[in-house]
């Protein structure tokens, strides 16, 4: 009895792998919506909510960003693409030790903004000085940075944002303005995370306008390799007429000189 009831168990397993199915899990909007893994379910709901994490290598190709971790919570299923949304980012821990090494100093800060889409985010950057410094350049650092940040997300969506902390354009903008205090030797923003959603569009409008986005994409492309193949035949028409000046030349040179052996053959 017992063995019989174990090969039922192990087939009622086997159906239920059987059952389940792969989905595509896709990057945000803000990455082209990448594909960035597969998930298996027997029911498409359970997807929703699952959150993925991915190194930018994986995003961009860039190995140098191996250190760098984005987090993406799946929002809505359509068909077999799981669409997800920016929740986190954070740094390696072997990366920021090493950073943080001996005989440097590390400030860190803590603030909140809001974007202009109405997200708001938690964003935790890091400076490295190459020296001990004072308690009140450590708190004019943090003065400068809080007040630079809240500055710049004022007029920023979330994806700017986004793109900015992982580019490095706002390490080097917060870097530059610290630097009449002292100078920074490296400024990252160590962390990241959404506290609050904010004016999300819904997954038809970010299909619509990949959509669009993809036929522009086709017809600068086909643009572009129109021209390309004109520019082609318009250098192989000048090849022709240059080769075929070239061939007229040493003809033209052989008829003048006949002209006088015949002038001096007739006198």
């Amino acid at each position: 009895m017992a063995e019989k009831k174990n090969r039922a168990m192990a087939r009622k397993v086997k159906d239920r792998w059987k059952s389940k199915e792969w989905y595509n899990i896709l990057a945000p909007q803000m990455f082209n919506l990448a594909k960035i893994g597969e998930t298996l379910t027997n029911d498409p709901e359970t997807v929703v909510g699952r959150v993925a994490t991915v190194t930018l290598q994986d995003l961009t190709g860039d190995f140098s960003m191996s250190h760098l971790k984005l987090k993406f919570k799946v929002r809505d299923i359509r068909g077999y693409d799981a669409y997800t949304e920016f929740i986190a980012h954070d740094m390696a821990s072997d990366y920021v030790r090493r950073l943080s090494r001996r005989h440097v100093t590390r400030v860190d800060t803590v603030l909140d903004v809001r974007t202009v889409d109405n997200y708001i985010l938690r964003i935790k950057p890091m400076a490295i000085v190459n020296r001990r410094i004072q308690n009140g350049q450590r708190t004019a650092i943090r003065n400068i940075i809080t007040e630079s940040l809240n500055e710049y997300a004022k007029n920023k969506t979330l994806a700017d944002i986004v793109k900015g902390m992982i580019s490095g354009e706002i390490s080097k903008m917060l870097a530059k303005n610290c630097k009449p205090i002292v100078p920074i030797r490296r400024m990252e923003i160590r962390k990241s995370e959404v506290l609050k959603p904010g004016d999300m569009k819904s997954v038809d409008e970010i299909i619509e306008e990949e959509k669009k986005r993809q036929e522009e994409e086709e017809a600068r492309k086909a643009e572009e390799a129109a021209k390309k193949k004109a520019e082609e035949m318009k250098a192989e028409e000048e090849k022709e007429e240059k080769k075929e000046a070239e061939t007229a030349e040493p003809a033209d040179e052989k008829g003048n000189e006949e002209a006088p052996a015949e002038e001096e053959k007739k006198e």
